[in-house]
């Protein structure tokens, strides 16, 4: 087994980074974001980055550090509701934007993970998605309906967090976190993964793995996560 283990965030991604590359960062909203390699890469400096992620942190938070320091020079997202300087620096036409409807953008994921170059959808036909895509018609069970033609995506590296691993790689992810960090970890030509506790080979039942460890490349454990919440809501106490 190679060793994928390395001591910190900045470890695990030197040699990695270059200017104008493509990086997926799972997550979902701040729940199971990478919260040591976005340092590490704002750290880096690193510029004209595409990113792939379902949306750009919060101001000053995930990848809104990296909106602050200009290093994303184009996002291609689902949900960008929560920044304010990305819209700032979108409105003011200085941060380019994908937009893609979030199952859309799933999907695109999972098919570059899968090595599948394009796929067929209705998410999106006559819409503003749509302009510029190739359409076909296909006959269904209801008739000929119109789809639309999606990419599948890849990335120089995916930035992954997950809850545990074991040496090999093989990984296990807690709730909501499990949702595109799997799917990001099987696109990237190399995955990073930062986890909250390693734990010795031969721990996990083989069926329990989320993602294989063939799909990782290099791991280290992080430490004293902030783990915010994106929204607070809570309702009023009923009196006693």
């Amino acid at each position: 087994m190679a060793n994928k283990l390395y001591p910190d965030a900045k470890a695990a991604l030197d040699g990695l980074l270059f200017d104008g590359m493509t990086i997926m960062s799972g997550g979902f909203g701040l729940c199971g974001i990478p919260e040591k390699l976005i340092a590490a890469l704002r750290d880096a400096g690193v510029k004209d980055l595409t990113v792939i992620s379902n949306n750009a942190g919060v101001d000053g938070f995930g990848l809104g550090q990296l909106l602050e320091t200009r290093q994303i020079a184009k996002m291609i997202s689902s949900y960008v509701g929560e920044n304010k300087e990305f819209e700032r620096q979108y409105l003011a036409g200085e941060l380019q934007l994908e937009f893609n409807p979030q199952g859309t953008l799933a999907e695109r994921i999972r098919a570059g993970g899968a090595g599948i170059p394009g796929f067929y959808t209705k998410t999106g036909v006559g819409t503003l998605v749509a302009e510029g895509k190739e359409h076909k018609d296909f006959a269904t069970a209801s008739g000929t309906e119109t789809y639309i033609l999606e990419t599948g995506l890849v990335a120089d590296v995916s930035i992954v967090k997950a809850w545990k691993a074991d040496p090999y790689g093989n990984l296990i992810f807690r709730k909501t976190s499990r949702n595109f960090n799997p799917m990001m970890a099987t696109a990237g030509k190399v995955t990073v993964v930062e986890v909250e506790e390693l734990v010795p080979a031969g721990t996990f039942d083989p069926d329990h793995i989320h993602t294989p460890g063939v799909f990782v490349q290099r791991l280290f454990v992080g430490r004293d996560y902030e783990k915010r919440i994106e929204q607070r809501t809570v309702r009023q106490r009923e009196p006693a």
